[in-house]
């Protein structure tokens, strides 16, 4: 088995990040927690995972602040895994994850669920990336810029 490499001393936004939830289970997840799972039981239902992987990603979760755990809602002895703030920090990652993977992952006409505005059941507006001063920016529009190092 290939040992994994921490990316904890990266100075990269988005190498660093990746030892939380660098991992497709891990966002799915995350995905679930946005959709109102809370317990462990919840999560191995929706995602068919084995419980030892289960266990892992949801401790490291934890371990990284995205999600924490609280006591079970109904007064039971469990507990529920909910998304901190840092967590609900991901939901415009999920959301252009999820919009990338509609627009080149579907056939045209392919039935696929859909994230909506729960005021008005819209389909949520494509995500873009704005200049400061609100234009729209590309990849050719945008570059990576080396920080000096701190002393």
């Amino acid at each position: 088995m290939v040992k994994r490499i921490s990316h904890s001393e990266s100075r990269c936004g988005v190498a660093r990040p990746l030892d939380a939830i660098g991992d497709w289970w891990s966002l799915l997840i995350v995905r679930d927690a946005f959709d109102g799972l809370r317990r462990f039981g919840e999560f191995q239902k929706s995602l068919g995972l084995a419980k030892n992987i289960l266990a892992v990603r949801l401790k490291n979760l934890v371990a990284h602040g995205i999600l924490e755990t609280v006591p079970a809602s109904d007064g039971s002895p469990y507990h529920d895994y909910v998304l901190t703030e840092k967590g609900r920090g991901l939901f415009p990652v999920l959301a252009a994850l999820r919009q990338w993977g509609e627009a080149f992952f579907f056939e045209p006409g392919e039935k696929h669920v859909v994230l909506v505005d729960k005021k008005h059941g819209q389909p949520v507006r494509k995500l873009e990336l704005l200049a400061q001063d609100g234009r729209v920016l590309g990849p050719e529009d945008a570059e990576v810029r080396r920080q000096p190092l701190r002393h």
